[in-house]
């Protein structure tokens, strides 16, 4: 029991923080997000990209949830659902030509994810950088993400960092208490492994 729920914790976790930083990343990309920042209707999102996760799931498939490289197709204009039917409808066309894909290196897809680096890497202009509380946990979710191939994680050192930078410069009564509860979630889920050991799981 307990091994199960640390694995669905951790996904859990896992999937939420991904689905959020690119839901902020793409809504900003769009010009979509209200005066604080955050996307409309994130309950709406957040239910879809669930319902879709746990359908690649029954499926046998990888999770089918919001990927960051989406900003590419918002940076080209794409505003609503209609550009992902006609990549949908699109891929689906390519499954005939499936074979030709063995012909195509991988090098081919560097181009593209250099525009989706840059596309995400200009929403970095909204921070604060003079702001050590806000600039030192947003340099480290910036940095982490790639070296660790992983959104949540990036996102996840963001937060435990906030709360220890606050926490050494006296601004206790700054962080609120969600923030305290999510950091203690990202420490059990960067210790999930380190906890099955010693739970001998």
């Amino acid at each position: 029991v307990i091994t199960i729920v640390l694995l669905v914790f951790s996904l859990m976790l896992a999937d939420f923080f991904d689905t959020m930083g690119t839901m902020v990343a793409i809504g900003g990309e769009a010009k979509l997000l209200d005066a604080e920042g955050n996307p409309p209707r994130s309950k709406w999102i957040l239910l879809v990209d669930s319902l879709g996760a746990i359908a690649g799931g029954a499926g046998s498939v990888s999770s089918n949830t919001a990927f960051v490289e989406s900003s590419a197709g918002v940076g080209e204009g794409a505003r609503t659902g209609l550009a992902s039917v006609v990549t949908g409808i699109a891929f689906l066309l390519s499954t005939l030509f499936a074979p030709l894909v063995a012909l195509v290196p991988y090098e081919a897809a560097a181009p593209a994810l250099v525009l989706v680096g840059f596309l995400m890497m200009t929403q970095i202009a909204g921070v604060d950088w003079k702001n050590v509380d806000i600039g030192i946990p947003a340099f480290l979710t910036i940095a982490i993400m790639p070296f660790t191939y992983s959104i949540s994680d990036g996102i996840g050192a963001g937060f435990i960092a906030f709360v220890i930078v606050k926490l050494a410069r006296g601004k206790v009564r700054e962080i609120h208490w969600l923030m305290w509860l999510v950091s203690l979630l990202f420490v059990v889920y960067f210790l999930v492994d380190p906890i099955q050991v010693w739970l001998g799981l």
